[in-house]
């Protein structure tokens, strides 16, 4: 099934991406195994997302759709034909 990822600028840079990435990933895969995918087309930005763990980093937010995964089920969230997922970095200051 094929997949959308939209990066933000600041991700965009590091690897010198489009604003859209399509990925074909397996049906019944996961944000996890679309972070996978992308950790091989793209390391240095899946880098930025997930730490030397596996785990989404606490500024980095993934959307699925409308819905943040950390609502959800993390990246066991599955995924659906189509779907959308957004990787937001958050923004803070003073």
């Amino acid at each position: 099934m094929n997949v959308t990822v939209r990066l933000p600028g600041a991700l965009r840079d590091i690897a010198g991406a489009e604003p859209a990435v399509g990925f074909e990933v397996p049906d019944g895969a996961t944000v996890g195994d679309l972070l996978d995918a992308l950790a091989a087309d793209l390391p240095a930005v899946e880098r930025r997302i997930r730490d030397e763990r596996g785990v989404l980093r606490p500024h980095v937010n993934v959307f699925v759709g409308p819905s943040n995964v950390r609502d959800l089920a993390l990246l066991a969230t599955p995924l659906v034909p189509g779907a959308e997922v957004f990787i937001l970095p958050a923004v803070s200051g003073g």
